[in-house]
């Protein structure tokens, strides 16, 4: 079957690329609250990609699987949904048990024979579709978020440049995919709907207020028993109780309107309660409708108390650090200095200097001792 191109829109694509990306970042947090919108947000980053479909699949073990795709290829999704063929799929299962933290080529998971075997892949080839891109992102209910990218056979093989851009907009859609998990890719229709059905301690405020620290619109009973961890501030705006913590997250409010700050917020573990991470996802365009005006969402998901070293794909999504950041810090959250960890992540001590630089800037620490500290607040989600 010829490969038809879909449509993209031509202001888009005329803005420099950097700026397609922030644009994209925008519709992202949008579609997280109005699921409609995922095929017009997957649709733009395949066209910064040069792909010829995105996609999203929620996996989880107490429900059916559940995907949004761009129109165009609604045929291709529908005939993988069908049954449970999807179940007999190489490229799912090593996706699903590999849960990549970065968008991996899926072809570098399996040989060439069981390509050739797998039905998901057959029906891809038939519709005109080759290479595949992957990333999974692990959610604290246990579901399992896949983004897939998709090239035409005739446009070859993915290049770095295309997997680096996709892989800048990973941290956003691994926040805006904690919510689009729960929300079971559905709409929801009020605030108080989708503070009662994310299952997360949240709540939703403005991003400026007489305080300086914003204002609580509304919150759910599970934030509202987190009295421990949130205080709350004159003019009614909330703190985090633990000062670290509150310095990153009142900087993240006061910066949310002018510099659209997205920032996730490790919280350290005390006596009686694990550590946490606070995330601040933006609310914009129709979700700004939706939470009536609000500016800003803020979940809790509870963190493991089971290891000690973060791992990487953790590090990556809550400080937006690069694979080779990530791996970096969780070498020097170990224990190791600057020097072997660079010995033993295979780079020169100058690159890993200059990598470090970079850790200290997106996690707003100065000292590798504040480094290590923080970072090991951060355990694998449970």
């Amino acid at each position: 079957m010829d490969a038809v191109a879909s449509p993209r829109k031509m202001p888009m694509l005329e803005m420099p690329q950097d700026q397609q990306a922030f644009a994209i970042v925008d519709r992202i947090y949008e579609a997280a609250f109005a699921a409609e919108l995922w095929p017009e947000v997957l649709a733009a980053a395949s066209a910064i990609s040069r792909s010829a479909n995105g996609a999203i699949f929620v996996v989880s073990d107490h429900s059916p699987v559940r995907a949004i795709t761009e129109t165009h290829v609604q045929p291709l999704l529908d005939a993988f949904m069908k049954g449970d063929t999807w179940r007999f799929s190489e490229s799912v299962k090593r996706m699903c048990a590999a849960q990549p933290a970065t968008f991996v080529r899926v072809d570098n998971f399996i040989i060439c024979e069981e390509i050739e075997c797998d039905p998901v892949r057959k029906s891809a080839t038939a519709f005109g579709i080759g290479p595949h891109l992957c990333t999974a992102i692990p959610m604290p209910g246990r579901e399992l978020v896949l983004f897939v990218f998709q090239r035409w056979l005739k446009d070859g093989s993915y290049d770095q440049a295309a997997i680096g851009l996709l892989n800048g907009l990973r941290p956003h859609l691994a926040r805006a995919g904690l919510v689009a998990g729960r929300l079971g890719l559905e709409r929801a229709r009020t605030a108080v709907s989708i503070l009662r059905e994310i299952g997360l301690p949240a709540a939703i405020m403005n991003g400026s207020g007489m305080s300086g620290s914003g204002r609580v619109l509304t919150a759910n009973p599970l934030f509202e028993d987190m009295a421990d961890v949130f205080l709350p501030t004159a003019h009614g705006g909330i703190a985090i109780a633990d000062q670290t913590a509150n310095a990153l997250f009142q900087q993240a409010i006061a910066q949310n309107r002018d510099n659209r700050v997205v920032r996730s917020v490790p919280v350290a573990a005390i006596k009686g309660r694990s550590a946490l991470v606070v995330h601040l996802l933006p609310l914009r365009r129709a979700a700004h409708d939706i939470f009536s005006g609000a500016d800003i969402l803020v979940a809790a998901t509870v963190v493991g108390i089971g290891a000690t070293v973060p791992s990487p794909s953790i590090l990556s999504g809550l400080f937006d650090l690069t694979p080779a950041e990530a791996r970096l810090a969780v070498e020097l959250a170990s224990g190791l200095s600057v020097q072997e960890a660079a010995m033993e992540i295979g780079i020169a001590v100058k690159s890993a200097r200059t990598y470090l630089e970079r850790i200290f800037r997106k996690t707003e620490t100065s000292r590798q001792s504040q480094l290590v500290a923080l970072l090991k607040s951060t355990w694998s989600f449970s």
